[in-house]
């Protein structure tokens, strides 16, 4: 992971844009009615059904009476991606606290440089990094870090790339070569990533089908649709992370 080179974005030209998812469950057995005809001895109440447990292997069962919980896996994960594609947003959308953010406002001296794309109307941007965390269940909790996406600061990926088990690169449909870098860092380092192409204002500029050709990532990669602003569909997006770098976790151990 040291040796990853930092990614390298296009230079932009100045004052433009560039190109672009019970009963029987219980043991609750049936009471026993009233008693008719001849008087005879009860026989002893059935003993209570034993409390449910989920199956074994999901991770949540409950630990013995008296033994304290085990505190949950931290799971590192970066949020990567262009200059104003919703990183910022991505963090704050479903992190249980209070994301730790680093927004400046913009000024005249990064005009033609930081372009944030036409239909935005962003006026801050990110300087050093996002971070928020999120509870999967007990056993598992997700510590978000999101990138800064000017080229100035690409020195800071091969430090918040350190220790992360994989990355969401999120991407704006109708700017699709400022995600080429993040792109081309993941591969080269090795990290498994998910492409999730934010729908602004709820529309994609393109197919995801022709996002994946133009972005020349294989099948093996997942390319999912999500909201930024959404809660629940950046949880399924994050979900989708962790199932791809648990996947290659089982598969390296295999191997």
């Amino acid at each position: 992971m040291d040796s990853v080179r930092s990614p390298e974005w296009p230079v932009a030209p100045l004052g433009g844009v560039a190109a672009n998812s019970a009963a029987a469950r219980y043991g609750m057995s049936s009471g026993t009615g009233p008693i008719i005809g001849r008087a005879s001895p009860q026989p002893a109440p059935p003993p209570p059904p034993p409390p449910y447990q989920p199956p074994s292997g999901t991770g949540s069962t409950r630990p013995p009476a008296g033994r304290p919980a085990a505190p949950p896996i931290p799971v590192k994960i970066l949020v990567a991606g262009g200059f104003g594609v919703g990183k910022t947003t991505t963090v704050g959308a479903i992190s249980e606290i209070a994301p730790l953010t680093t927004e400046a406002e913009m000024t005249t001296a990064g005009i033609g440089v930081d372009d944030p794309g036409a239909r935005s109307s962003k006026t801050t941007t990110t300087v050093a990094m996002d971070f928020g965390c999120v509870t999967i269940d007990r056993s598992l909790k997700l510590y978000l870090f999101g990138t800064p996406g000017q080229s100035r600061f690409g020195f800071m990926w091969d430090d918040l790339a350190r220790g992360a088990l994989g990355a969401l690169v999120v991407v704006d449909s109708a700017r699709l070569d400022d995600c080429f870098p993040a792109i081309d860092f993941f591969e080269r380092a090795g990290l498994p990533f998910v492409v999730g192409v934010n729908a602004f204002d709820g529309r994609l500029a393109l197919e995801l089908g022709e996002i994946r050709w133009a972005l020349a990532i294989g099948d093996q990669v997942p390319l999912v649709q999500f909201d930024a602003r959404d809660r629940l569909s950046v949880r399924d997006a994050l979900l989708v992370v962790l199932d791809r770098a648990l996947d290659r976790a089982t598969r390296d151990r295999r191997a």
